[in-house]
This record gives C-alpha cells, structure tokens and sequence, in this order.
C-alpha cells in the first residue's frame, strides 16, 4: 500500500533508514529537525509504501513554501532529498510507483524540473555517491534524471596542524596594506550575512543567521575586511552544531589573488586546533574551483563523490 505520511512514520522511515542507507545513518532527532521541522516540509510530498504495518520504502519531495531570500521561492525546481527501499522488497516496482507520486506532487506544485538533491537547507547529502549506493545511481538514471554535476567532500586532519609560518608573514604584509582578520562582532553580523547573500549564496547568510540563534559562539566565524569593509568570511560549527564541520567560506571575487582566503582558512583551522578539535571536514565543493585548488594545497584530502542529478518534468 501506498500513502502519504501520517503521525508516527518517523519510527519506521529512520528504522528503514538505517538498514538501507548504511553509510549513512541517522536518529529520529536529526529526522525531526532536518525533516519534520522544516518550513518547506509538506506531508503530501512524504510517500511511503507499507507491508504488513511495516514501512519497507519511502521518498520525500520538497518545493518551497519559504524563500530563501526575498520572496523568490524557486517555482520551477523540486527536490527529492532520500529515497529508499529495503533489499528484501527491491525489484518489485516500488521505487518507481514511489518515484511517481513524489513527481506527482512536485509537479502539482507548478515545478518544471526536479533535483536530487541539492535542496537547501536541509540536504543530508550533496547528491547521490555513487560508489557507496551504486543501485541507487542506477535507479536514478532509470528514473530519467542526469548528472549535473558533481561535488565532493573533504576532510583535513588537524592531529599534526601548524599554523605555517609563511601564512602569518603574509597576513601580516595584508594587514599592511589595509586588510583586518578577526571573530565576528556584533554590530558585523547585518554585513556578513548580506555579504554572503549577495557574493555567494542565500543558505550561507541563512547558516550564520541560524547557526547564532541556535548557540554558535561568534568565534567561531572569521571575518576579514578591507578597509573596514568586509570582503570575506570563514566559519565552523555551523550546521549541525557539528564543530568539525567547516564552512561556509568564501572572499569577494574582486579581492581573489591575494591570498586572503588561505589566511582564513588557516586563521579557522588555527582556532580549531586550540580547541583540541582533531580534524575538519565539509560536504560541498568542487575539485576544480579555486576554493577546491586551495583545500588540495593545505592538505585536504577527498573522501567522497557525489552527482547531483536533474530530471525535467514533462506533462
């Protein structure tokens, strides 16, 4: 039987999930706050498939009800964020009658095109990782979606961490010219965040936002300025509450070449260090950006591939 969700599910979809989804496990509080409490969620887009009063696959597709900036709310996109089916009841068409109605409802919703699964705010992964889920992939692109593109994660050790000398010496000629690099004051905050909206992108303005509301101690976010002006930031600890997850972080492209985003990087991974937190890791980038080039030269190393995959919606 096929249905949408009803008060109680959670037990059954984290249960399933932990089964199916083995890399990648979860408990029912991260369901609640990445799931049930998200604005955009809408019991309707949640489908699962029952047997016997036991949940044995399920598929969640979101559209935006709140716009991450503004009042753009993305009309045209959907998003599927998980998906699953126990082993024991693949190959029996579930996935797709499942993947049916979560386009079915995407598409009523006035969507065009569907991703999965570069939703924001609450994505659990970038994409689909093939190499750990590859009936996964499989079943994707039997499902007409393509690859867009494919981010990876990294993960830096801080075990042996020293903040290199030649880094200080550079901040220090920045500093020289005009440039400042520090935590994050209160009267910053209105400037930071409407510098990550507008340079990079409105989930970051939203993580910094939300991250202090929800305890994130400004130390942990690095600003620099130029002249007083802020032309960068850096942070740690914001999503999740997770202290070794790194970012976001980025720099004004009009002041790129000049080193400053190694010297946020090393100024976050310096602070993390002092509070003997041992290693830091993100989810999202690309290894062929700048941002990607400068983590592979401070020795961050990928640890997983993922694709974000597309599929247009047709009447």
């Amino acid at each position: 039987m096929y249905r949408t969700f009803q008060n109680g599910d959670e037990v059954g979809i984290v249960d399933l999930w932990n089964d199916v989804l083995l890399h990648d496990p979860i408990n029912r509080t991260r369901f609640r706050s990445q799931v049930l409490l998200d604005a955009n969620f809408d019991p309707r887009g949640l489908w699962v498939a029952e047997q016997d009063g036991k949940i044995v696959a399920a598929i969640l597709a979101i559209t935006r009800k709140l716009p991450m900036e503004g009042t753009n709310l993305e009309s045209d996109s959907g998003w599927i964020t998980f998906f699953m089916v126990h082993p024991s009841f693949e190959r029996q068409g579930i996935g797709h009658q499942l993947m049916e109605h979560a386009t079915a409802y995407i598409r009523g919703q006035g969507a065009e095109k569907v991703f999965f699964s570069s939703y924001a705010p609450n994505y659990f992964l970038p994409g689909i990782d093939e190499s750990r889920y590859p009936k996964g992939f499989g079943y994707l692109k039997k499902e007409g979606f393509r690859r867009l593109y494919s981010p990876v994660a990294m993960h830096r050790t801080l075990t042996d961490y020293v903040y290199p000398q030649d880094v200080r010496d550079l901040k220090a000629q920045r500093q020289r010219e005009g440039f400042s690099f520090g935590c994050v004051q209160d009267g910053d905050f209105p400037a930071v965040i409407q510098f990550a909206n507008k340079h990079f992108n409105p989930d970051w303005g939203r993580a910094i936002r939300e991250g202090v509301l929800q305890g994130l101690s400004p130390s942990q976010i690095l600003v620099a300025k130029k002249h007083g002006q802020v032309v960068g930031f850096a942070m740690y600890g914001g999503y999740e509450q997770i202290r070794e997850r790194f970012g976001p972080f980025g720099v004004d492209e009009s002041e790129q070449g000049k080193g400053l985003g190694k010297i946020l990087l090393h100024e976050t991974l310096h602070t993390m260090k002092q509070l003997t937190i041992q290693g830091a890791w993100f989810l999202w980038t690309s290894e062929t950006t700048a941002a990607g080039h400068l983590y592979l030269k401070n020795d961050f190393r990928t640890f997983r591939s993922f694709h974000v995959m597309l599929k247009e919606l047709t009447n």
